[in-house]
C-alpha cells in the first residue's frame, strides 16, 4: 500500500518508502504483468513545503495550510498518462474531498485514513495547534503516506479523479462534484436500520468488525500508554538541568574542583537535553500507530456498507415473498389470511369478478417478474461486493502485520539506540565525579 511505516530514525527518503510499497504490492502478482500494476511503479509522488496563507474577507479571516504535490513520471513508457513532472498546491479540505469520493466509489476497498485533525494521545509539552510548524509537518508527512497508499493500491490508484487530484489544479472540485458521487451515499438511518434488522447477517463481517474493535483498542491503549512514559521521561530528563545548574553554580565556588563540576553539569545538561530528540521521535512512530487506529474506522464502513447491501438484498427477497403470497391467494379464489385494505374492501363491496381477479393476477405476474430481476440484480452485487470487500481485507490484514512488525522494530531499535546513549552520558558524568 502507500508509504506503510513512517521513517525510522533518521527518517526514510520518500524514495525508500515508496520502494517498500511496490514490494508489498506485487505479492501474489503475474510476473509477466507486474511492471505497471500500480501507480506508483511508475510515477513519483511527493507531499512538500507546506505554506501558511491567509484568506480575508469582509466578515472574516480565515488562516490556513497548502501542501504542495509534486509527482515526477519515472517510465518513459508511461508518458502518455500525463505530464512528465507536475506541482500544485492542495488544501486539507480537497485531500477529504478525495477520500469522501474514494469511499463511496470503492465500497469494497479499505480506504487508506487521513491524519488527525487534531492532536489526540499526546504528551503533555507536545503542540497540538493545528498550525504549529511541527504539527503541520507531521500531517505533511501522513498526507503523502495517504497518497502513497491510494497509488499503490491496484483498484484504486487508476482513478482519473485521483489521477486529477494529482495532475490538474483548476476545476478539480467541479469535476468531482459533476460525479454525483454524494447520491449513491447510503443514509445514516440505513445503515442504523441495516445494522439491526439483518435477519442472516455474513458472520464474516461480524468477524471484521471485531477485528477492528480490537484493533483499535489495542492501539489506543499503546498510545495512552505511550503518552503517559513520555511525560515521565520528560519530567526525569528535564530535572537533570536543574541538576547542571547547581553543578554549576558549586564550580564558581569550588576552585579546585571548578573543572570536574563544570564537567560534570555540561554532561547533566546533555541529558536533559536530549529528551526532546526523544521525544520527536517517538512523535513518528506515534503518528504511525494512529494510522492504524483510523484504519479501524476504514474497516467498519466496509461493514456498514456490506450491511446496507445486505439489507436490500432481504427487503428485495421479502418483497417477492409477499408478491408471490398474493398471487397465489387470488388465484385459489381465497380471501386474505390477515388484515389488508384488500381484504376488509372485499367484505365491504363483495369480491372481485373473474375479470377483475385475473387482472390483478396478471399485475402481480408482472411485478414479481420484475421483482425477480430487481433480487437476481441485487445477489450479484452483493455477492460481488462480498468477494471484492474480503479480498481486499485480507489485503489490509497483510499489510498491517507487516508494518506494526517494522513499526515495533524500529521503535524498538530506536530505545536502544537511547538507552546507549544515555549510558555514555552518564559513564562521562561519572568519571568527571571520580575526580571531585
Amino acid at each position: 500500500m502507500e508509504a506503510d511505516t513512517a521513517p525510522s530514525p533518521p527518517p526514510e527518503s520518500v524514495e525508500s518508502k515508496q520502494n517498500e510499497i511496490v514490494c508489498d504490492t506485487n505479492k501474489n502478482t503475474n510476473p509477466t504483468t507486474i511492471s505497471h500494476t500500480t501507480l506508483l511503479q511508475w510515477m513519483d509522488i511527493t507531499v512538500l513545503e507546506p505554506e501558511k496563507r491567509t484568506n480575508t474577507s469582509m466578515k472574516m479571516q480565515d488562516t490556513y495550510i497548502v501542501y504542495l504535490v509534486e509527482t515526477r513520471v519515472t517510465d518513459e513508457n508511461m508518458k502518455g498518462y500525463g505530464e512528465r513532472t507536475t506541482s500544485l498546491w492542495r488544501r486539507y479540505s480537497e485531500f477529504e474531498l478525495l477520500r469522501n469520493y474514494l469511499d463511496i466509489m470503492y465500497p469494497a476497498i479499505v480506504i487508506p485514513p487521513l491524519p488527525e485533525k487534531k492532536a489526540t494521545y499526546t504528551w503533555l509539552n507536545s503542540p497540538t495547534d493545528k498550525l504549529d510548524p511541527e504539527f503541520v509537518e507531521r500531517r505533511r508527512n501522513a498526507l503523502e503516506i495517504f497518497l502513497l497508499r491510494i497509488a499503490a493500491h491496484p483498484v484504486i490508484c487508476s482513478d482519473k479523479i485521483f489521477m486529477a487530484f494529482l495532475q490538474q489544479e483548476n476545476s478539480w472540485k467541479e469535476m468531482v462534484y459533476s460525479t454525483d458521487f454524494q447520491s449513491k451515499a447510503d443514509s445514516r438511518l440505513k445503515a442504523l436500520n441495516a445494522s439491526f434488522r439483518l435477519k442472516k447477517p455474513d458472520r464474516r463481517f461480524e468477524e471484521i468488525k471485531n477485528y477492528s474493535n480490537e484493533l483499535q483498542n489495542n492501539i489506543s491503549n499503546i498510545l495512552k500508554i505511550r503518552a503517559k512514559i513520555c511525560d515521565r521521561l520528560y519530567g526525569i530528563h528535564k530535572v537533570h538541568a536543574n541538576y547542571a545548574r547547581v553543578f554549576g553554580e558549586w564550580s564558581s565556588i569550588e576552585k579546585e574542583m571548578a573543572e570536574a563540576l563544570q564537567s560534570t553539569g555540561h554532561y547533566m545538561d546533555v541529558y536533559a537535553s536530549s529528551i526532546d530528540g526523544i521525544l520527536d521521535e517517538t512523535e513518528q512512530y506515534a503518528d504511525q500507530l494512529k494510522e492504524y487506529l483510523a484504519f479501524g474506522e476504514s474497516l467498519r464502513s466496509v461493514c456498514r456498507k456490506y450491511e446496507c447491501m445486505q439489507y436490500d438484498l432481504e427487503r428485495a427477497e421479502d418483497g417477492l415473498s409477499s408478491k408471490a403470497a398474493q398471487r397465489d391467494v387470488l388465484s385459489q379464489g381465497k380471501a386474505p389470511g390477515s388484515f389488508s385494505i384488500s381484504g376488509m374492501k372485499s367484505k365491504i363491496f363483495g369480491n372481485d369478478t373473474p375479470e377483475q381477479r385475473d387482472e390483478k393476477i396478471k399485475q402481480l405476474d408482472e411485478q414479481i417478474q420484475q421483482a425477480e430481476v430487481e433480487l437476481q440484480q441485487t445477489n450479484e452485487e452483493t455477492a460481488k461486493f462480498v468477494e471484492a470487500a474480503l479480498r481486499d481485507t485480507e489485503r489490509f490484514k497483510r499489510q498491517k502485520a507487516k508494518d506494526l512488525q517494522e513499526i515495533f522494530t524500529n521503535f524498538a531499535i530506536m530505545q536502544i539506540k537511547e538507552c546507549k546513549k544515555g549510558i555514555a552520558i552518564w559513564t562521562s558524568a561519572k568519571d568527571c565525579m571520580s575526580k571531585i
